[in-house]
């Protein structure tokens, strides 16, 4: 599993980015989590606001911050 967090380095994104941290503990699972902050890539992905994740190459969410469940949720989903 591959997850992006999309966003200029703010502390939201940086919050984003404990979110799904924190959702791969609590599961168990191993994942490539890794940030983009260059604009012109993540308006590669239709993304209007920031932070966004992306997992395996789709958006889940945009312009805020996800609850830890949710993040959760979207792992399962693409397990």
């Amino acid at each position: 599993m591959t997850i992006k967090v999309l966003g200029s380095g703010c502390a939201r994104c940086h919050e984003t980015e404990r979110r799904v941290v924190n959702a791969l503990a609590q599961l168990g699972l191993a994942a490539d989590v890794g940030k983009v902050t260059d604009v012109k890539e993540i308006m590669a992905f239709g993304v209007l606001g920031t932070p966004a994740v992306v997992i395996d190459g789709k958006v889940k969410c945009y312009g805020r911050i996800p609850t830890v469940d949710e993040v959760k949720k979207w792992m399962v989903e693409e397990k």
